[in-house]
Parts: C-alpha cells; structure tokens; sequence
C-alpha cells in the first residue's frame, strides 16, 4: 500500500489519507509531479466517463463557454485518466473533456494514474463537492456507494469528506424518498431543505403529494416544516443510539496503527485485521512491528 501510494504519488497519499480531502492539492500535486513526458495527447474518442461519476446533469452553457476558452487557448490544465481495457477511464476533468468535445478538438492533454474503484469512486465525489454543487440526490448517491464499499462508518466518511456527521445522515435519508420525489430534488424543483422535511415522514403517498404541493404552490421550508409538524401523519422515529465506547477506543487504536505502519487496519472483536497487497509489503509490516524470522 505505502509502495504504491508513493508511486502515485504525495497528491495521492494526501487524498487517500484520514485528512479531510482537498480536491485542487491533490490534482496540482499530480501535475507538478509529471515531467514533460508523461502529458500526452490521447483521443478524445477513447475516453469514456468515470464510471462512478456521480453527476448526471452538466451546464450546458458552462460547457459552451468552456469550449469557447478552449478554441482561444487550448486546453490549459491536462486531465487525468486510468488506462482500461478499451481506452481510458477520466479521473479528472469530465467538463474540460466534453468541453473540448464542443470545441471540436481529436485529442486532449492527459496524464495517466492507476487507481482502484473505491479511489475513482471518491475522487469524482470530492471533485463534484468542492467544484460545483451537486444536486441532492445525486450527492446521498454517491455518499452511500463510497460508505458501501470501502466499509467506512458514518463518523469516518463524515471525517474524510470534511463534513459533519448529523449533514451524512440527513444526506443519506435522503435516499429513503420515493422516485417521484427524488426527481423534484434532482431537477431543482424542490430544495434540500424540503427535502430534508419530507425524508422525516413515513408514508410515500403523502410525501409525493406534499412535494407536488410545495412545487405548485411555491410552499417555503419553513411553511412546510410547520405544516408536517402540525399534521397527524406518522413519523419516522428517530433513532436514538447508545455511544458505544468500545468501538470508539477501537477507532482511535485503528487511527494509530494505520499512522504507524501506513495500511488501513480494522479491529474486531477479538481480532485485528491487517491486510497486504504482496510478500515485499508483507515484509515491510514485519519489519515496521519489529518482527523478525529465523534463519531469514
């Protein structure tokens, strides 16, 4: 793990790290580490999308003046993509790709990383968040495919991405809405406070027909927070959690051992987990926890 990370690089250790993760070091480090030779030119016709892009929507007419910058100038920054089987995968830069796209370019400035799903997946999160709005939705989306995969808590999640844990959560009941309702938030019909109001009640009938309501009648946060609030309909309870000492002394030593030997630890009951991506990194574990073999 620490092998590869140096290999990618600081930008790449600072983004995959416990610190909150700040999208424009990460990308300036990539580019101020690649020498002359390593920004090529690749097809624009080879590049597809991240496939854990969680944007659906672009500007079109942030785009169109992109395209219109790029006649002028070029494309100034390179983007960053991982090779795939077919072509290459975008890290970094989907508006400046299709921007160029617009403008009518073949090829593009690229560097090329190696990265992981669980990476691909965060980075295009953190690049959305802290560039340009996403919508609702779309962010509680993404939010939960990184929780899913890489096993992260909550708290941990709430941690990387530089938010506090009771914003993850109300993201995340967010995904509880019914289709009809999530679409209102996606196309900005409806904002993330009535969204957040509606994701406290418990029957979807009456959360479409409220949403279409406050669409129609122009309703405001607070007068639909009242509304709910007078209203007989039934909440969801809200779940009150015991703080469980035990798993936060266990964070805290994971956070020391991952410091000390530079790979993710996971400690169980009764069990603690250190994974290795080869033999050579096995050996450097070793050697980092002063473990020595006979005869080796």
């Amino acid at each position: 793990m620490e092998t590869k990370r140096k290999a990618l690089g600081k930008g790449l250790e600072q983004l995959f790290s416990n610190e909150v993760i700040n999208f424009d070091n990460f990308e300036k480090e990539i580019i101020s580490e690649a020498k002359t030779n390593d920004i090529l030119e690749i097809p624009l016709s080879e590049i597809r999308s991240n496939p854990y892009q969680p944007r659906k929507v672009f500007n079109e007419e942030t785009l169109q003046e992109m395209a219109e910058s790029i006649k002028e100038l070029g494309v100034v920054q390179p983007i960053i993509v991982k090779k795939s089987i077919k072509g290459y995968e975008l890290v970094a830069g989907e508006r400046r790709t299709k921007a160029a796209k617009l403008a009518g370019l073949d090829t593009i400035p690229a560097i090329i990383k190696d990265f992981n799903d669980q990476e691909m997946m965060e980075i295009a999160l953190v690049e959305n968040i802290q560039r340009e709005d996403l919508n609702p939705i779309d962010e509680a989306t993404a939010y939960d495919n990184i929780i899913r995969m890489s096993g992260m808590t909550q708290e941990e999640f709430a941690r990387k991405f530089g938010k506090s844990r009771s914003y993850v959560t109300n993201m995340l009941g967010l995904l509880n809405l019914p289709n009809n309702t999530k679409r209102l938030v996606q196309n900005k019909k409806l904002s993330m406070g009535h969204a957040r109001a509606l994701s406290k009640i418990e029957d979807n009938q009456k959360i479409d027909e409220l949403a279409t309501r406050v669409v129609v009648n122009s309703v405001s946060v607070r007068d639909l927070e009242k509304l709910i609030a007078e209203s007989d309909l039934p909440k969801k309870n809200k779940i009150i959690r015991a703080v469980d000492t035990k798993s936060i002394r266990n964070s805290i030593y994971e956070r020391i051992m991952q410091e000390k030997i530079g790979t993710k630890v996971k400690i169980n009951p009764r069990k603690i987990e250190i994974p290795y991506d080869s033999e050579k990194d096995l050996d450097r574990i070793l050697d980092i926890l002063g473990i020595k073999i006979e005869g080796e």
